[in-house]
């Protein structure tokens, strides 16, 4: 009678263990495949600061591995990202015979909702962010110096500011999450609107360069997402008859 607990748990371990192997193997069959062109990548990701040096200004790496590790990194990046979908794959599959049936409809949305807004606020900050906030830096540059950033410092800050904003497009999420856990109200977050504007400028300023530029399109994007977040967690509400927005609303 013992042993049943125990094989289950072992048989889960098993389970757990194929799947990751399955993913990293999906990652490093895609690394592997990419390293030919790891400094091409490389260059794509220079691309937006590249466009705001002067003509015939490159680029400088201090270390004496730094040139061959950088790129090898933001192949490993761009690899983990393309292997993402089947890694979370992997991870449901695991993960979906022990929900119930309402979890995994409401689950599986989130978990591929996150990731793609995820993707989206790297993409957004990749397009629109660091081409403005480059040239906006450029510009106050005095004439007297010529600007030649380190590749790896250069590397530090597209990740820092990536995350950033992957993490900020996941404020539809966040709110989702709270309201259907049923720590807070549609009702109230929309009375606290006001604080989460001025709360997403303070944020801006913190996390971006030193100009209103980046300051704003970082928390304009939170601003709106916000307004999306509620929307959706309030059609959740109202399709949800213990919800106590769904109460509100069928009050007179």
């Amino acid at each position: 009678m013992n042993e049943a607990p125990e094989e289950t748990f072992i048989s889960h371990l098993i389970e757990l263990r194929s799947r990751l192997m399955r993913a990293i193997c999906a990652f490093l069959l895609i690394l592997v495949c990419l390293l030919p062109w790891s400094s091409a990548i490389y260059d794509l990701l220079a691309s937006p600061m590249m466009a705001t040096l002067p003509e015939g200004t490159h680029m400088i790496a201090t270390g004496v591995i730094t040139p061959f590790f950088v790129p090898l990194k933001v192949t490993a990046l761009v690899a983990f990202m393309l292997a993402l979908p089947f890694v979370l794959y992997q991870a449901w599959a695991f993960v979906a015979p022990g929900l119930y049936a309402h979890e995994r409809r409401f689950a599986l949305p989130l978990v591929v909702g996150s990731t793609l807004l995820f993707l989206l606020g790297m993409a957004f900050c990749y397009f629109f962010v660091f081409r403005m906030a480059f040239s906006f830096i450029a510009e106050f540059a005095p004439k007297s110096v010529v600007a030649a950033p380190d590749i790896e410092q250069y590397l530090s800050f597209v990740m820092s500011m990536f995350v950033a904003f992957g993490v900020t497009f996941e404020v539809p999420v966040a709110v989702i999450v709270m309201v259907k856990a049923g720590l807070v109200t549609v009702a109230r977050l929309r009375e606290v609107r006001a604080y989460v504007i001025v709360g997403a400028f303070v944020v801006g300023a913190i996390v971006t360069p030193p100009d209103a530029i980046s300051q704003i399109m970082l928390a304009v994007p939170i601003c709106l997402l916000y307004e999306l977040g509620l929307l959706i967690a309030a059609a959740i509400s109202r399709s949800d008859p213990d919800s106590p927005d769904s109460a509100d609303d069928a009050r007179p």
